[in-house]
């Protein structure tokens, strides 16, 4: 979806006319009430993402559920500065905190993004069952829908597959690539046994329960951020007056563009895409519509940023070196 709607900017680059003033009052007309609002929505979520990680290690270490506030502050800001490379800031960061082997915090992160998958999941079949067949777009719901479950169901099936067959295939990769390299194979294999470590998450119905309902929470804040942001703009009818079911369309452009951020340019792109979708999926003015994609910009990644160095430089964290080690995931012994 994201692809297709870059292609769609580059297609009309020269067929659409970008009227400057008309951006600059686009901006000034923005309601603050909604914008803030959709900050708000945005900024609760760090809180429930620090809960959810806490609950997924409770089996092997508790922690207080708001303790970890910090570390996905610093993480997700690490992502909007330098971009997807900066994924695993978090579980890195996490790991040290906590005192647990960063492979088996990359898979509480792999669960994670399997919880994410899944409420959104959720969230575009609502969509999908409150949107008439005849509206526009309709198959592209259809289509979102399914990317998300099967998203969902692959992560589902590798950490299965590595919970049942994680100690097989650390033998194995100890007899092949060991061959090569022993350290190289040894290392390997112990980061898969630490993996699978890290997957003897949620050990009762109770944490299962509390995680799945944290993660349709989060991303019910996420979604009604993206209502926000569009009502944000009164004096555009297109974007003033849509329905939650017709903007969860959006939502799912974002997400999408967001999957190849490059550090700053990704910034842009993200822009582009939103105010691609807008203007496409809803016939919003191009301005208004890039407007809009601005807002959403502060909102989904540059409002971390000012915080996420807060406490950086509270916990005495470099996001430099951080992202540097977390790329590289050197070999821990906790």
């Amino acid at each position: 979806m994201a692809l297709g709607l870059v292609a769609l900017v580059y297609h009309f680059r020269s067929r659409i006319h970008f009227d400057g003033p008309t951006f600059v009052q686009q901006v000034r007309l923005a309601s603050p009430w909604h914008v803030l609002t959709a900050l708000a929505l945005i900024l609760s979520t760090y809180w429930m993402r620090s809960a959810r990680w806490a609950t997924f290690i409770s089996p092997v270490r508790r922690v207080p559920l708001f303790s970890l506030t910090g570390s996905q502050f610093i993480g997700f800001t690490a992502v909007s500065l330098f971009g997807r490379l900066a994924d695993l800031t978090r579980p890195y960061l996490i790991s040290k905190r906590v005192e647990l082997s960063v492979s088996s915090q990359v898979a509480v992160y792999t669960i994670e993004r399997m919880f994410d998958l899944g409420a959104a999941a959720v969230l575009f079949s609502f969509a999908l069952a409150i949107t008439p067949r005849t509206a526009p777009h309709h198959e592209i719901f259809v289509r979102s829908g399914v990317l998300a479950l099967a998203g969902t169901a692959f992560l589902a099936g590798f950490a299965l597959a590595i919970r049942l067959a994680g100690p097989a295939l650390a033998r194995m990769v100890r007899a092949t690539i060991g061959r090569v390299s022993k350290p190289l194979g040894e290392g390997i294999a112990e980061k898969i046994l630490g993996f699978r470590e890290g997957l003897y998450v949620l050990s009762s119905v109770r944490d299962f329960a509390a995680v799945s309902a944290l993660s349709m929470l989060i991303w019910t804040c996420v979604a009604f951020s993206y209502v926000e942001a569009v009502h944000a703009f009164p004096h555009t009818p297109e974007l003033a007056t849509l329905p939650f079911s017709r903007v969860m369309l959006l939502m799912g452009a974002s997400m999408g563009g967001s999957l190849l951020q490059l550090p700053i340019i990704g910034w842009f792109t993200q822009v582009a895409v939103t105010s691609a979708a807008m203007y496409t999926f809803y016939g919003a003015p191009i301005e208004a519509a890039t407007a809009c994609g601005g807002v959403l910009l502060l909102n989904n990644v540059l409002c971390v940023i000012p915080i996420g160095i807060f406490y950086s430089r509270l916990e005495r964290v470099s996001l430099r070196a951080a992202t540097k080690e977390s790329s590289t995931l050197e070999s821990d012994k906790a």
